[in-house]
């Protein structure tokens, strides 16, 4: 889009690393504003390859694959951490073309003890932390912070993986073996899981209202949005994501997760990226955070973050063995009003993968908890084949 406004015939192009469902979202989101979006991921007819105009199959990391996307975009962006920082913003430069958000974020963002000392030093509140890299430093993390800890991989972990909470070093070693490369955390008995979607435009700064995060063995099971919390903590929880913001550098949409504990918030962890917790804005927003991430890499204005009333969303998750992905049940959520079934295109179902999400809305005057027991009652009437 050019300083007056006008999008051509063909479009920008928006260069993705990354081609899972975020992917997929991005690439749905793109389209009805003239934008194309070329993806990169490992995986084969990955699921953002049904919806965006190309994928270039290769991994993460290789910068010959971020090159031969940079080739075909206008502008760089990832919806994946694995993504080498040093060898996308070498892409890039090579290229000539922005990436946002900066692969500084992303550095700070994918190693969880760098993540906590920069929120640290930006005097946002965070849990008592300790650095691990073996058994001594464990047993001093106990000293200092009493136990059990949430212990976690500084990197690489995600979706329940890399992170377990442990009582003593043997519990530790049978959850991470090697005890390196870790963060001990203090145990944080919150009152509820929160998180705050916020997007950096250019030269704005946006946020969804606060939503509410219900976790099960570290993965996302529900979003209630707005949070069912007081409004001082909702206002607290915007302004402590603003002041996130501030300290990240790029344009895009960031993922922010707090803890409520006793009416204040700690920040959790950070996402460079679309997040799974901003699901509902597709329907319950009157802009996505997918569009807003492609309007905000691009350098277009942002959207309204309003919400268009309450949304629940429900992660739909794989069960049992590797297998073929087929979902059955589908019937019930799309005779349902106010209910959106998202399905990701994931060839394979596995234990506890993220195949999809119920999205439900109100369509008379239903509040957020009879939202969240319809939502429940659809997901749990999927099954797979």
């Amino acid at each position: 889009m050019g300083t007056a406004g006008v999008i051509d015939e063909d479009g920008p192009v928006l260069g993705v690393i990354g081609g899972g469902q975020l992917g997929r979202m991005l690439a749905e989101a793109a389209a009805p504003l003239g934008v194309q979006v070329v993806v990169a991921d490992p995986t084969p007819d990955c699921p953002a390859a049904a919806v965006a105009r190309e994928q270039v199959v290769g991994d993460f990391e290789d910068r010959g694959t971020m090159a031969a996307v940079a080739l075909a975009a206008d502008v760089l962006t990832y919806e994946i951490e694995l993504v080498d920082p040093d060898a996308l913003l070498a892409v890039a430069e090579e290229a000539g073309l922005p990436v946002h958000p900066s692969p500084e974020a992303l550095r700070i963002t994918q190693d969880k003890l760098v993540e906590k000392r920069f929120l640290e030093t930006a005097g946002v509140p965070v849990a008592d932390f300790r650095a691990v890299d073996d058994a001594a430093d464990l047993e001093a993390a106990f000293d200092a912070l009493g136990a059990p800890l949430m212990l976690k991989a500084r990197r690489g972990g995600y979706d329940g993986r890399g992170n377990a909470p442990a009582g003593s070093v043997e519990e530790a070693r049978a959850a991470f073996g090697d005890l390196s490369g870790l963060v001990a955390e203090a145990f944080v008995g919150f009152d509820r899981e929160l998180s705050v979607i916020g997007v950096r435009g250019d030269g704005e700064v946006a946020t969804f209202p606060a939503a509410e995060n219900r976790h099960e063995a570290e993965i996302l099971r529900e979003t209630i949005a707005p949070a069912r919390a007081d409004d001082a903590v909702l206002a607290r929880a915007e302004s402590t994501a603003r002041t996130v913001l501030d300290g990240l550098d790029g344009r895009g949409t960031f993922g922010i997760e707090l803890f409520e504990v006793d009416g204040e918030v700690l920040v959790n962890e950070l996402a460079p990226r679309p997040h799974n917790s901003g699901h509902y804005t597709i329907e319950g927003a009157v802009t996505s955070q997918f569009a807003q991430h492609v309007r905000a890499v691009l350098g277009w204005p942002l959207g309204s973050t309003a919400l268009r009333g309450p949304a629940v969303t429900a992660n739909v998750l794989g069960d049992g063995p590797s297998r073929r992905a087929g979902l059955r049940g589908a019937e019930a959520v799309l005779r349902t009003p106010g209910a959106s079934l998202h399905w990701y295109g994931k060839r394979e179902v596995r234990d506890l993968r993220k195949m999809g999400h119920v999205t439900c809305v109100p369509v008379a005057d239903e509040g957020r908890d009879e939202l969240l027991a319809t939502a429940r009652r659809l997901v749990a009437a999927l099954s797979f084949s």
